[in-house]
């Protein structure tokens, strides 16, 4: 499937990983609307790389598809959808004092991370179901896991629960998509230069990049859009994760 002219909806689109790949994406004459809770930052990155914005909670059901339908009035069907829309506070299971985390810091990281993936593909695929087949395919969905999917650390139990769970319904909803021609894929970025180490200090950022086999360094966002476009461009990619990570292998903490 070739980007040029096609119609992508990028979650979380307003900077890091999703922000790189809407402008990569945007670059190679995709229509891009990006989906994300920062207005003033969305509305002004949309406006950079000639693409759309609309304030989307990607948890909110209703949100969702009224957001779809929109950007499809102005772009036509999409048919690229990249989830990176997601949070990744840290926090153990009990503190020092030994009371469990509330229940509910547990369930909106899971909401955000799972479920908000699931609700934007499935209201996605509804959409393209039936639509002109592009080639032998109508769409592609590519969501976003982690290496904490795999190797977890301390603290992580939320997010690495939510990561997994973005990996694990890859393969059946792959196949379940097969006989609409929409592939679904995923990747699990190991250590990215996201804003969130952008706010570390330098001294910490190159310490997390040294962690790296090879490339010895923290990844780029840009690497990130790469693979989305390498994944778009080849059909026999369908239902695996790829794990983006330079060969690292995450410490227990």
């Amino acid at each position: 499937m070739k980007v040029e002219g096609l119609a992508a909806i990028v979650t979380g689109g307003a900077s890091g990983l999703g922000g790189a790949t809407a402008a990569h994406l945007a670059g190679l004459g995709a229509k891009v609307t990006i989906f994300d809770l920062n207005t003033d930052v969305g509305e002004a990155y949309a406006a950079k790389i000639g693409g759309r914005f609309a304030h989307v909670d990607v948890t909110d059901e209703a949100g969702v598809s009224k957001a779809i339908e929109d950007a499809e009035a102005v772009n036509g069907k999409a048919r690229i959808l990249v989830n990176c829309a997601g949070i990744a506070p840290p926090k153990k299971v009990i503190d020092r004092d030994g009371a469990p985390i509330p229940l509910a810091d547990f369930t909106k990281l899971v909401n955000i991370n799972l479920i908000g993936s699931f609700n934007v593909l499935s209201k996605f695929a509804a959409r393209i179901h039936d639509a002109d087949s592009i080639g032998d395919e109508r769409g592609v969905v590519i969501s976003t896991s982690s290496v904490a999917a795999y190797e977890g650390q301390i603290g992580q139990a939320a997010y690495a629960a939510s990561k997994a769970g973005v990996a694990g319904m890859t393969l059946p909803i792959a196949r379940e998509f097969a006989r609409y021609g929409i592939r679904v894929m995923t990747i699990a970025p190991g250590l990215f230069l996201t804003p969130l180490l952008e706010g570390l200090p330098q001294e910490a950022q190159d310490s997390l990049g040294k962690q790296v086999p090879f490339p010895n360094r923290l990844g780029k966002p840009d690497e990130y859009a790469m693979l989305v476009e390498s994944i778009i461009a080849n059909p026999m990619l369908n239902g695996e994760t790829i794990r983006l990570d330079g060969a690292i292998r995450m410490a227990p903490k």
